[in-house]
């Protein structure tokens, strides 16, 4: 990748993103966790659930801060150095940002104080609505940003003004139930409350091997292992609907995730392994499995799912159609809003569709009615995105998304059996294997947007064209800014979120509710004098 403008806006972006995702999905899942245990406290009056809901409101509260603080940039990153995206796509994009302001973030801000602060000044009930509020403010955040996401994968409920050269809504409606949006909110929510359960039983078999806070950390556990359980497999059959998904809207991302350069027979054989070589156009060493992407990727025996090769000279097609858009763009223009032809505005509508492909040539040529064969091949040939980072990134993704099953599984079935710490080398596989849902959900991301270059709306606005006109020394400074504060938080982070941990909770359960640090001697210990017999 060649470091111009574009390729440094793209990285900026890429890392606050990155480092924001970092906090994200523990926020989302943390937060439906300590309200299942907080509203056990309420059902059963037990203390040690209330102490329980406040230690994992400690971490909560920790995370939700750095979340706060490094996502906030993100948003001013569209102005800054995506300033013709913002111009062009801003009445729809923004729509659901600023929903998600006004409506999510300010309803999880708010209640999250409350939470803190409102255990001795709320009723029990009162201050669980409080936590569930905190909970689904948290989701309904997630949302709002992932149907804006979502609409840059599949830009439906709205088309271009060419006298306001923009992208106007049409169906707010379509916008919200987009069903790439709605497919990218449950799997990525699914994905944190994964994190939020590996999490927990990791530190909780920390506890449980060095002996402490034995009842909490079991309670903790059983929460842990019976929702982290639920979300693995509902990752699974989620991330499957996504992938179904991009058959039909990003047909190019499949094929590249897949390195499948030539279109196959139904049912299409998956990858299991393989070297995508980009320049050489094929994998090599590849293992295949016969059948299994064409049931996968279709759910079906006999549709067909085309190749690289395919969807470049579909590409191409698109690109000499949207040539015939934009020329008719350029003829609108020159009018001044006075009336044109009914050729020019046949031109536009039948084609206009396309015209963001014809965009692609800008990378080659200032005005694409004079682009050559040689630099329309060039430009299909871009629709390709980086194969073998996406092969590998999907891989990683699915392979730990399965594995995060098993640990699940096991501490569900020993809560059940009651046997959560007969077995060190189990809990001891809890703590190290923490970190694997952040690099499987990290792994998703990238696979998410690796996937839909070179576009940053979806066959409407290549991302080359919507970058900021500004200097590169400009964007290697504030990146080197960003990732040196972004480092110093997610190093401050770990240091909170160690120091909670090691302090533990701190108990205000009785004693009969068999906490061993809470015992205290029985009354026939102790002499007249009050010391120990």
């Amino acid at each position: 990748m060649d470091l111009d403008i574009v390729a440094l806006s793209r990285l900026q972006f890429a890392v606050t993103a990155l480092y924001h995702f970092l906090f994200v999905p523990l926020t989302l899942g943390l937060s439906v966790v300590i309200a299942i245990m907080e509203t056990v406290y309420v059902m059963t009056g037990r203390v040690i659930w209330r102490d329980m809901t406040k230690f994992w409101g400690v971490l909560f509260g920790i995370n939700f801060a750095m979340g706060v603080a490094t996502g906030v940039v993100m948003e001013f990153q569209f102005g800054m150095n995506w300033s013709y995206y913002s111009h062009y796509v801003g009445d729809i994009f923004g729509a659901p940002l600023a929903i998600e302001g006004l409506m999510a973030f300010f309803m999880e801000a708010t209640f999250v104080g409350l939470f803190f602060f409102g255990w001795d000044r709320l009723s029990k009930v009162g201050h669980l609505a409080t936590t569930w509020a905190v909970a689904i403010g948290s989701n309904f955040s997630a949302l709002w940003i992932l149907i804006a996401n979502g609409w840059m994968q599949n830009p439906v409920g709205a088309a271009f003004n060419p006298q306001t050269m923009r992208m106007e809504v049409t169906d707010f409606a379509a916008v919200l139930t987009n069903p790439v949006a709605q497919a990218k909110f449950v799997h990525t929510v699914s994905a944190g409350y994964v994190c939020a359960a590996v999490f927990v039983l990791g530190i909780t078999a920390w506890y449980l091997l060095k002996g402490r806070h034995i009842e909490l950390a079991k309670r903790s556990m059983t929460v842990a292992a019976s929702f982290g359980l639920a979300a693995s497999l509902s990752v699974v059959v989620l991330g499957d609907e996504s992938g179904y998904l991009s058959t039909e809207h990003q047909k190019m991302k499949l094929a590249a995730i897949e390195a499948m350069w030539e279109t196959q027979p139904a049912p299409a054989a998956f990858t299991a392994f393989g070297f995508p070589d980009q320049a050489a156009r094929e994998t090599h060493y590849a293992i295949h499995i016969p059948g299994v992407m064409g049931l996968i990727g279709t759910r079906s025996l006999t549709t067909v799912i085309p190749g690289i090769d395919e969807l470049v000279k579909h590409a191409e097609a698109r690109i000499r159609e949207g040539i015939k858009a934009y020329d008719a763009l350029q003829k609108i223009r020159e009018a001044g809003g006075k009336p044109v032809t009914q050729g020019v505005r046949d031109a536009f509508e039948n084609n206009g569709v396309d015209m963001g492909y014809a965009l692609l040539l800008k990378r080659y040529v200032d005005d694409p009615r004079q682009a050559t064969d040689e630099q329309i091949a060039k430009a299909a040939w871009d629709t390709v995105p980086q194969v073998a980072p996406l092969f590998w990134l999907f891989r990683i993704m699915v392979g730990i998304g399965m594995l995060l099953i098993l640990p699940t599984g096991t501490f569900f079935v020993l809560s059940a059996r009651r046997t959560l710490d007969r077995h060190r080398w189990l809990l001891k596989a809890a703590v190290i294997a923490i970190p694997l849902p952040w690099i499987a959900a990290e792994a998703g991301w990238l696979v998410a947007e690796f996937g839909r270059q070179p576009w940053v709306i979806e066959g409407v606005l290549p991302t080359a064209v919507a970058v900021s006109n500004i200097g590169i020394k400009s964007v290697l400074f504030t990146l080197a800014g960003f990732v040196a504060i972004y480092t110093v938080l997610l190093v401050i982070e770990l240091k909170l979120m160690v120091k909670a941990i090691r302090k533990g909770p701190v108990a205000e359960h009785s004693p009969d509710e068999g906490d061993a640090r809470s015992h205290v001697p029985p009354a026939h210990a102790v002499s007249t004098t009050g010391s120990a017999a």
